[in-house]
């Protein structure tokens, strides 16, 4: 892969988790990075320890909710404002939880839409023409292994990784030979606060990944010289990618409502 050192990345969903993760290891190729996120203190605590191992201008939060209708636009603007070129995007920014869909509070089912669906799309469209451009960039957008099949207990939140799986690959063919490099990054189980937000788990035990696996992974398939639409982190999450193409949908789904099913905490 190309020298990264000197461009600017903008990280959505930084204040934790793969977000987090990522703004590290590209801080440490000598990247800039832009964090943005809902929880200010998080944030700025995280660009502190950046640019304190980096450089004053190694790293800038800005602390926004994601979830409201107009914060992608609202986002492009203020960067484009600031004369700010975004050489890489990551849409890092997602949540759900684990809970039969007729439980479900209406807002929190628009909020995930939002920043799940709406937000992505819209920073993807402020930036990548750019990129398309200057021939130069690249967009990650990280979906899941939810998109491979329909997700009991989570159904919302499957269906919004499957549009975001069916959206990079399409724009990864339309951006062929056109010099930016699309991703979408499926990681499955991860060790974040993914599942903490509502006090449950699902059944998943040994088979969740450290975020570093997933950078790792993400790395290495932005590495080739022609990179995938899509990755899948880990051999284990691959396998389960492709079930649906063994079992019929609706032993798929029987086996997913099995595995998803919402368990209290120890």
């Amino acid at each position: 892969m190309e020298n990264l050192a000197g461009k600017t990345a903008l990280i959505t969903g930084a204040s934790s988790g793969l977000g987090e993760a990522y703004a590290l290891k590209l801080a440490s190729l000598g990247v800039k990075v832009i964090l943005v996120a809902r929880r200010a203190d998080r944030l700025r605590a995280l660009a502190d320890r950046i640019t304190a191992e980096h450089g004053i201008y190694a790293a800038s939060a800005l602390p926004m909710d994601l979830s409201s209708r107009d914060a992608g636009s609202t986002l492009a603007k203020i960067l484009k404002g600031r004369g700010i070129q975004v050489d890489i995007l990551i849409n890092n920014a997602g949540f759900g939880q684990t809970i039969k869909f007729v439980e479900e509070e209406n807002s929190f089912i628009v909020d995930e839409l939002n920043v799940n669906i709406h937000t992505l799309v819209e920073l993807t469209h402020a930036f990548l023409p750019g990129m398309v451009e200057r021939k130069d960039g690249i967009v990650i957008n990280i979906a899941s292994t939810a998109a491979f099949q329909s997700l009991p207990y989570m159904a919302v939140y499957g269906a919004t990784k499957a549009f975001v799986l069916s959206f990079t690959e399409a724009l990864w063919g339309e951006t062929q030979n056109s010099g930016v490099k699309v991703l979408a990054v499926c990681p499955g189980p991860t060790a974040t606060e993914f599942f903490d937000s509502n006090g449950t788990k699902p059944a998943l035990g040994r088979f969740i990944r450290s975020s570093e696996d997933v950078i790792n992974t993400t790395l290495k398939a932005l590495e080739k010289e022609k990179s995938p639409a899509a990755v899948v982190d880990g051999l284990l999450n691959k396998l389960t990618s492709l079930s649906s193409r063994f079992f019929t949908r609706r032993a798929s789904i029987k086996i997913s409502g099995k595995v998803m099913m919402p368990r209290k905490k120890d």
